[in-house]
């Protein structure tokens, strides 16, 4: 023992020697009192374990309702829900299938995700994309909409929902969380579900015993959770409990007796806020009985034993119990050497440890603060850039804490600043980040933090949004434009530095603000006749009126793109058409127009480039081809002139080079299958070996099979299922392994389904006979 630790072991020893005196009477009186006690605290036990689940089960629920919300409402299925969808549309596709998968995980219990889309005729779950009306559990999923309300948790039957990844859980029934789409629209156009086996949030529960039942209860008093599966789907009542009885469940949590089978059983339930299920814990009262006179004697015969041995556990004491501070010094020194070096006892070391570790948390706070600086910021970035939607603005604020603010706000503006130049400074174009950065701090200083929200840099424009309230619209004004004066007059004192700034118009909702930003922007450009160190409000641009800002349609042109390379010359064709009814539809300058044109036969170029397309393979030799477009001045001659020049050339060239290669990739394919087909081979792995994008190769081998790589792997397993029922004797339980199948069961519930009977009966039908 450390030399310097005598004093506190001698501490220990009086401790000891004052705490013996009172164990006789205590080890009496916990025998006496052992019945109530310890029922007390199996009750009390029990209400723990039931919050405790209930916690545990409502947070993977409420983190996977979360989810699918976030997913439907997403833009990328917003936009899908109102057109149909084909294999042309892969990347849509794959995009939500990269929203699905956030739903997916070893913590949410998702097994499948289904999008199902009645109107326009489409679905998507784990296995792909399908025509709503050959689904096969089309029918389940319309009685699902039926339900009243745009969520509900419902338990189904596993086969009703027809997917093998849910299948292949091998448990019966399956808690779905079903949610209508659109959420906020009266009629619905179609419906989602995420499905947990419910055996997945059986093994969240605790573990019961023989003498304590756990289960989770619906509205109706039906089992959906509960560690056997024989008892998921039975209602309380088919378990021995008098209906009569079910009276007793009418609070949000409580404890009751009653009998089950003739046999006293303690009732403990919590009942949840989040969807009403109720967590339920079924004990007997013989166990409680049983336990409580064992620990009672237990008790009594540990505090006389401690009594006999005082003498001995005094002594001993003095040196075990400091061993738990010896060894986490131990443990300190081995991981800190030098600690030893210092000769220090073990509790100043500790307490130096110790130190270091709230310093250690302090820095910890510190960094979180800057993170959730981080988060507001992009927050604000996709405010002002209108990549968030108007429900998710309002959570947002909520959840930064501008909401009490932001609703005292009547009218908002937004304030875009920028630095006129820096050539004739005494500042570098490096400084410029920096430079803004301290006008930022001016700007935040200058206005109120209850009149705006908190400043950001975007593309090096300084931007702020501005709100006040309990004044009128002129005055509101007048407020903006005297604070641009004194900001442009500080800015030039402090730094030395002309700036330029455009004020949007007023405006009165949050989800307006990307046009705010689009106008406070539109107001800057004006520099150019109006020189620098101007103040340009939008209203002196466009009479008081506000107009929407139009961006190139970047999502048109990459499809444009996508089309060129599959060689889809219709679809390539009608996206031009789409591309350029977009761009002359807006009210634009002709410069602009030609801005955009030139930008799109620029990125054509680009892709040619990329893809090695010499310009002699398209016929273009001695010619400008911007200069070409820009002599042409109507719709029509340019739409003709892509065509001629650009797109049927290119897609001429591609539909060459995949001619030879689609055919060859599938053959590849069919021979991984054929050769693998008795272990899980999975697209993505083909994809890998072959070193192509699993989508694209996905793509491919439908357009050469007419069928997906799931289905011609299914088509063939079971194939070769009846060749080995036939002319093999290999046990049933051997072919379902062979072929990828969990269980036998789940084989033979699939060969039944394809051929319409079981696998003996197909060998006794068809195997030749000696």
């Amino acid at each position: 023992m450390h030399p310097k630790s005598s004093f506190y072991s001698k501490m220990v020893l009086f401790g000891c020697v004052i705490s013996i005196l009172p164990l006789a009477a205590l080890g009496f009186f916990s025998f006496m009192k052992s019945s109530t006690s310890v029922q007390n605290h199996v009750n009390g036990s029990n209400i723990q374990i039931m919050n405790q689940t209930n916690s545990n089960l409502e947070q993977v629920l409420r983190t996977v309702d979360y989810t699918l919300n976030y997913v439907i409402n997403s833009n990328i299925l917003q936009s899908a829900l109102y057109r149909p969808l084909s294999y042309y549309d892969f990347q849509l596709y794959n995009k939500l299938r990269e929203e699905m998968s956030l739903l997916q995980s070893p913590e949410t219990k998702v097994t499948d995700v289904i999008l199902a889309n009645t109107t326009t005729n489409w679905l998507i779950n784990n296995r792909g994309m399908y025509p709503f009306n050959e689904y096969a559990s089309k029918d389940t999923l319309l009685t699902l909409m039926e339900l009243q309300g745009n969520s509900n948790w419902v338990m189904l039957d596993t086969e009703s929902l027809g997917s093998s990844d849910t299948l292949s859980y091998a448990c019966p029934y399956t808690i779905a969380l079903v949610k209508k789409m659109p959420l906020s629209a009266s009629i619905a156009r179609g419906v989602a579900l995420a499905t947990i086996p419910s055996c997945s949030l059986a093994a969240m529960m605790d573990s019961p015993s023989d003498s304590r039942e756990v289960m989770v209860l619906d509205h109706d008093y039906r089992i959906i959770v509960h560690p056997e599966q024989a008892k998921l789907g039975q209602y309380l009542t088919d378990n021995g409990y008098a209906k009569e009885a079910l009276n007793h469940f009418d609070s949000k949590s409580g404890q009751f007796e009653t009998k089950i089978h003739n046999k006293p059983v303690s009732v403990t339930y919590v009942r949840s806020d989040f969807n009403g299920w109720l967590y339920a814990s079924f004990t007997e009262m013989s166990a409680i009985t049983k336990e409580s006179r064992s620990i009672g004697w237990f008790t009594l015969y540990i505090c006389l034993l401690m009594i006999g041995l005082s003498v001995l556990l005094v002594w001993v004491g003095t040196r075990k119990m400091y061993t738990p501070i010896r060894r986490i010094f131990q443990h300190i020194v081995e991981r800190l050497p030098e600690i030893q070096a210092n000769k220090k006892s073990e509790l100043q070391v500790i307490d130096e440890h110790i130190r270091d570790m709230f310093n250690s948390n302090t820095k910890l706070r510190s960094e979180l603060r800057q993170t959730s600086q981080q988060l507001r910021t992009f927050f604000l970035h996709k405010l002002f850039l209108g990549k968030i939607s108007p429900q998710e603005v309002m959570e947002q604020i909520e959840l930064f804490g501008f909401e009490e603010q932001v609703s005292a706000w009547e009218h908002l503006a937004v304030f875009t600043l920028q630095i006129d130049m820096l050539d004739e400074t005494r500042y570098e174009r490096k400084d410029s980040d920096l430079l803004l950065f301290a006008i930022n701090n001016i700007i935040e200083e200058m206005i109120p933090s209850a009149h705006r929200l908190p400043s950001v840099i975007i593309d090096l424009t300084q931007v702020t949004l501005i709100g006040r309230g309990g004044i009128s619209l002129e005055e509101f004004n007048n407020d903006l434009y005297t604070l641009s004066e004194e900001i442009q007059k500080t800015t030039r004192h402090v730094l030395d530095l002309e700036v330029s700034i455009g004020i949007s118009l007023p405006y009165e909702s949050l989800s307006k603000t990307s046009r705010a930003y689009q106008e406070g922007l539109e107001a800057l450009k004006h520099r150019i006749k109006l020189g620098t160190g101007v103040i340009i409000p939008y209203f002196s641009l466009n009479s008081g009126k506000h107009t929407r800002v139009y961006f190139y349609p970047m999502q048109l042109e990459n499809e444009l793109i996508d089309a060129i390379k599959l060689a889809d010359e219709e679809r390539a064709i009608e996206l031009l058409k789409q591309w350029l009814d977009e761009v002359f539809r807006k009210d634009r300058t002709p410069h602009d127009y030609q801005i955009s044109l030139i930008r799109l036969l620029n990125d054509l170029m680009i892709v040619m480039q990329e893809n090695g397309i010499m310009l002699e393979q398209l016929d273009i030799r001695d010619s400008s081809l911007v200069e070409e477009l820009l002599r042409l001045y109507t719709n029509p001659d340019i739409e003709s002139w892509f065509k001629s020049r650009i797109i049927r050339p290119m897609v001429s060239v591609f539909r060459d080079r995949q001619d030879s290669q689609y055919q060859n990739l599938s053959e590849q394919m069919i021979e991984m299958i054929r050769n693998e087909f008795d272990r899980n081979i999975t697209l993505e792995e083909c994809a890998s070996r072959l070193h192509y994008n699993n989508f694209y190769l996905s793509s491919v081998f439908k357009k050469e099979t007419n069928m997906s790589f799931s289905e011609y792997l299914s088509q063939y397993r079971f194939k070769m299922s009846k060749k080995w029922l036939v002319e093999t004797d290999m046990p049933i339980k051997d072919i379902a392994e062979k072929l990828s199948y969990n269980n036998s069961q789940n084989f033979i519930r699939s060969f039944r389904k394809l051929e319409g009977m079981t696998p003996g009966q197909y060998r006794s039908k068809y195997r030749a006979v000696p």
